[in-house]
């Protein structure tokens, strides 16, 4: 194999103040999951089309007599056939390992990681916690990712342990394709505003949903006199979101406890950047036209909206809408493929917008050259919608 086929280590994440350490076999139990998500995508999901083209398909067939109408009829087919059942049930499986191993690494040092938050946090103006705030029904009623306790439950005062296991799991997931710091999402947004929109000097920025800041910190770096502001619900995200960004030297956030449904605490047309990342699939139908509907009223005339997202299904061939699709029934993303069945044009529409400014670009996350050494991100190991790329939707207002 050669060095840029190499497969990543976990130890190559930067490891900031409060990144939790890891011994000899928490490293080796990470490495082993990264590297069987790699093989998952790489050399057996292949088969999973194999099956469907010369089993399931001509079986559907024979019974039918007609081809699949439906990513649901495929599924529904799909799910008899051993060898999706083996390819799914590992899948599913790396996940749940992941998060066990992340959460089990984390508990053994909690203490410890609570003192360093709290210390990097103490009678900080810029983290601002309200537990009044109460966790939307599509956040709360299911472990997204199959991460117990999701991204807020807090088992006791000033708890940080689904941030620090999501902070530490994430690279077994994306093996490394979002950088050092987990950050690609963030580093792409900035990267085409500087490329493209090198005019564009936001003042006030905006990131809903930021968890643990990971995309809301390469913005704060990219504008340096911007104020950026980043809200979730989670409040152990918040306490870590901000003290990983000031161990990272990063002092221009301001992490809010806020339900973007409602931000009337913030003044009409008062942010110049307003952005997601991958948020827009974690949104029920009742709760994104209330979020769109807010957006639009603090973006000012000439900002910028832009949601990171994997693309909508309209015009994919059927096979691939059920292979992105796989996260809606097994992966506790019960939104995914409701959202990406939306028409966005007319849901921005609905939200005051004037959607036919809307456009839809490709973005690819920044390949880390201290993981992967000097090569151009490419498609290899495509595992339908955990390649480090995104669709970006944006509009400017007018």
């Amino acid at each position: 194999m050669s060095a840029s086929k190499t497969l990543p280590s976990w130890n190559v994440l930067t490891k900031h103040e409060v990144f939790p350490t890891a011994d000899h076999d928490e490293v080796a139990r990470l490495n082993f999951l990264t590297h069987l998500n790699v093989y998952l995508s790489a050399q057996v999901l292949p088969g999973v089309r194999v099956a469907y083209e010369k089993e399931v398909k001509p079986n559907f067939v024979k019974q039918k007599g007609r081809e699949p109408e439906t990513r649901h009829e495929i599924r529904k087919a799909m799910m008899a056939n051993k060898y999706f059942q083996m390819w799914s049930a590992l899948r599913r499986n790396t996940m749940e390992m992941r998060h066990q191993a992340a959460r089990g690494q984390v508990l053994r040092q909690i203490e410890d990681l609570v003192e360093k938050v709290s210390r990097l946090n103490k009678d900080a103006d810029t983290l601002e916690l309200n537990p009044s705030i109460e966790i939307p029904e599509n956040v709360g009623s299911v472990d997204i990712h199959c991460q117990p306790g999701c991204y807020y439950t807090e088992y006791f005062e000033d708890d940080v342990t689904v941030a620090a296991s999501y902070d530490i799991g994430l690279f077994a997931t994306t093996a490394g394709l979002l950088g050092a710091l987990s950050d690609g999402g963030g580093q792409a947004i900035g990267k085409w505003l500087k490329e493209s929109h090198s005019n564009f000097k936001p003042k006030r920025i905006l990131d809903v949903g930021c968890t643990i800041g990971h995309n809301a910190v390469p913005l704060a770096q990219v504008f340096l006199d911007a104020e950026v502001i980043a809200i979730d619900v989670a409040r152990p995200s918040l306490r870590y979101a901000h003290a990983r960004a000031k161990s990272l030297g990063v002092n221009n956030i301001r992490f809010v406890q806020a339900n973007a449904e409602n931000l009337d605490q913030y003044d009409d047309e008062s942010f110049d950047l307003i952005t997601t990342s991958m948020f827009l699939h974690e949104l029920s139908h009742s709760s994104m036209p209330k979020i769109l509907k807010t957006i639009n009223r603090l973006l000012k005339p000439g900002g910028l909206m832009l949601h990171l997202e994997q693309p909508q299904y309209e015009g994919m061939d059927l096979y691939q809408q059920f292979a992105r699709d796989w996260d809606t029934y097994n992966n506790n993303e019960p939104y995914w493929g409701p959202m990406h069945d939306l028409d966005l044009k007319a849901m921005f529409t609905k939200c005051g917008f004037n959607a036919t400014d809307m456009f839809d670009i490709g973005l690819v996350s920044m390949v880390d050259e201290k993981i992967f050494g000097k090569r151009e991100a490419d498609d290899e190991g495509e595992d339908y919608g955990r390649a480090p790329k995104w669709n970006a939707y944006g509009l400017w207002k007018k």
